[in-house]
């Protein structure tokens, strides 16, 4: 069974692997680097380890309300295109999932478009409404308003249990590293309360 996420519901670079003495270990890539570099592939019908990043990783979803609204794109994106979510955290400049289609066809492109679409509408909707002065640091060159980092950020397929389980282990204590919280479970925007059976306090 996967980890529910509803409505209810803080950096900029990620978590790549290396073998350090027969062991797998973390170590954490500017965002930047990878996203100017890399080329994407993905098998169809495999878990995928995603992270993707803010406009210049300012961070929007510091704020609590924020931050609800990035998760309810989440469910947004999980019920229309049905995949498994396996683990998920949203910090203040980037989001990290965990995920998996399970539609024959379907593709972790598709729900992360949905996701990041739905926020940017909404999101920039209601800036625009209070004349938000964030509005300004969100403006490119070109006097476009940006909400997501270009180049789609980080992702990887995921190929093995051993794997999964490092990813999965990674998002959760993401926010314990950042300085947000001291157990991961305590951090209302990630998975990690339901894996630890807080079925109530996880989004």
């Amino acid at each position: 069974m996967w980890p529910p996420i509803t409505d209810s519901a803080q950096g900029g670079g990620v978590c790549g692997t290396r073998r350090v003495a027969g062991r797998c270990s973390m170590r954490y890539v500017p965002a930047m680097k990878l996203r100017r570099t890399m080329r994407r592939f993905e098998h169809a019908n495999h878990l995928r380890f995603v992270t993707f990043s803010t406009y210049h990783t300012v961070p929007l979803m510091k704020n609590p309300l924020v931050a609800d609204l990035m998760v309810s794109c989440i469910a947004l994106a999980r019920e229309r295109h049905r995949f498994h979510l396996i683990a998920y955290a949203v910090m203040p400049e980037h989001v990290h999932l965990l995920l998996w289609p399970r539609i024959p066809g379907s593709s972790c492109r598709q729900a992360l478009a949905t996701m990041k679409m739905s926020f940017a509408a909404r999101a920039l909707a209601r800036w625009k409404e209070l004349k938000a002065p964030l509005l300004k640091r969100l403006t490119d060159p070109q006097g476009r308003l940006c909400v997501w980092q270009r180049g789609g950020g980080y992702d990887r397929n995921i190929m093995s249990d051993e794997e999964r389980l490092e990813k999965a282990t990674y998002i959760h204590t993401n926010p314990c590293s950042a300085g947000l919280c001291i157990r991961p479970e305590e951090y209302r925007w990630s998975s990690a309360a339901w894996y630890k059976g807080n079925k109530a306090e996880a989004a």
